[in-house]
């Protein structure tokens, strides 16, 4: 899976089971990467899938507005009792995790293997994959947006391109 926009950020997944996919992120992930990365992730979690651990080794671009995805994604997952774990985290996020004190809510592990072995047994994808694994995950989300992501406002997405928010209508007095 690969971004429309200059093909910026890349999106394989590597293995699954039950609830539980390992996806590998390669490219940059920014603003001119996030709808896809919405789109993307969207269908996974719509998918079922609630446990996901990202392969970040190839990730060589995250900026404040690649963070908040990552940070909505995990909000997303937690409210369905699931996990997003960072495997393989270059110098560059690591620091932008750092400076923003984002590993308080996004466990970084040194290797996949790492990560999985946080999951319950039973959830785990066998890793490494053997042989050629086709993990069947849907490479586009059939329902919109605000449906998979902005149930109950999270408050990790941005504003909308008309500079309303976009997560539900303005509460405030």
């Amino acid at each position: 899976m690969r971004s429309r926009e200059n093909d910026r950020l890349t999106i394989t997944p590597l293995t699954v089971k039950d609830e539980c996919a390992v996806l590998r992120f390669s490219g940059e992930l920014d603003r001119a990467s996030e709808e896809f990365y919405l789109d993307r992730i969207g269908a996974v979690v719509t998918s079922g899938y609630r446990h996901l651990v990202l392969d970040v080794t190839a990730l060589v671009f995250c900026d404040s507005r690649g963070l908040n995805c990552l940070l909505a994604l995990r909000w997303l997952l937690h409210r369905r009792e699931g996990s997003l774990l960072l495997a393989c985290v270059g110098r560059r996020l690591a620091a932008v995790l750092a400076l923003t004190g984002s590993t308080e809510v996004l466990p970084v592990f040194t290797s996949v293997s790492e990560a999985l072995r946080t999951l319950p047994a039973d959830q785990r994808p066998e890793w490494p994959p053997v042989g050629s694994v086709d993990p069947g995950i849907p490479l586009h989300s059939p329902e919109p947006l605000e449906t998979s992501w902005q149930q109950d406002a999270n408050p990790h997405l941005p504003l909308d391109p008309m500079g309303l928010d976009s997560r539900g209508p303005d509460t405030r007095t």
